[in-house]
């Protein structure tokens, strides 16, 4: 595109990319209102819609070339800002404000999610070649809600979040369930079916359907049973 003009339709698309994206932010801050008046379901469905904006924003940028056509905004950096509200800060305060940690843990243990993530958000070689995230990539939207529908107490909590701030540091393989290319259309398929039966489960908490928390346990299985997998083989 050097030395193109870029027409003022591929700006006004690249820039409603951008939009969508930012509308993260909103879905974030009305999670974090929702956590705050103890609606624990919205904040989750909340910050579910908000891991869908994020999921697929990118493909869009990447499709209409977002970045030749609006290049003095970063959407690399706009995607990070909102992505630590939703996977990182909302998640903290959740485990604060629904006691899912011990109490004298609380605080040390949103600490420990919130100082943990900033290093895996800084991290150049936060992803391999291959396209999976080296460490834990700081899901904590994901994990905390896992916490609170499993309801294993807080003890239990406490050492899953202190084992995983951990494994930011040490370069274990997780899946990317969108970009790594390896078995993509089955990959797509677990997330979706995670993404459902979880969106069920957070609906009739604190029932606990068979059907739904079956295929919620399995698509969580096939997610972690991939990433040892890809860990285990070592280099690409």
């Amino acid at each position: 595109m050097s030395g193109r003009a870029v027409s003022a339709g591929r700006r006004l698309a690249a820039w409603a990319v951008h939009g969508f994206t930012a509308f993260g932010a909103v879905l974030g801050f009305a999670a974090l209102m929702a956590a705050g008046q103890g609606e624990a379901a919205a904040c989750f469905t909340f910050l579910g819609l908000a891991l869908v904006v994020d999921g697929i924003d990118g493909t869009f940028a990447r499709s209409l070339r977002v970045k030749e056509a609006l290049p003095g905004i970063d959407g690399a950096v706009l995607d990070l800002v909102i992505d630590y509200l939703t996977y990182v800060l909302v998640p903290a305060v959740f485990v604060v404000w629904f006691d899912l940690l011990p109490r004298s843990l609380a605080m040390p243990g949103a600490a420990w999610m919130l100082v943990t993530s900033l290093y895996c958000f800084a991290n150049t070689g936060m992803k391999s070649a291959d396209h999976y995230f080296v460490g834990f990539p700081a899901i904590w939207n994901v994990v905390v809600l896992c916490l609170w529908l499993l309801g294993l107490g807080p003890t239990v909590n406490a050492a899953v979040i202190a084992t995983l701030g951990v494994l930011t540091f040490i370069p274990v393989k997780f899946l990317h369930p969108l970009r790594v290319r390896a078995l993509l259309p089955l990959n797509a398929l677990a997330t979706t079916a995670w993404l459902v039966s979880a969106a069920w489960l957070v609906t009739v908490h604190p029932e606990r359907p068979m059907l739904p928390f079956a295929v919620w346990l399995a698509a969580g299985a096939y997610y972690i049973g991939f990433s040892a997998w890809r860990t285990v083989r070592g280099a690409a």
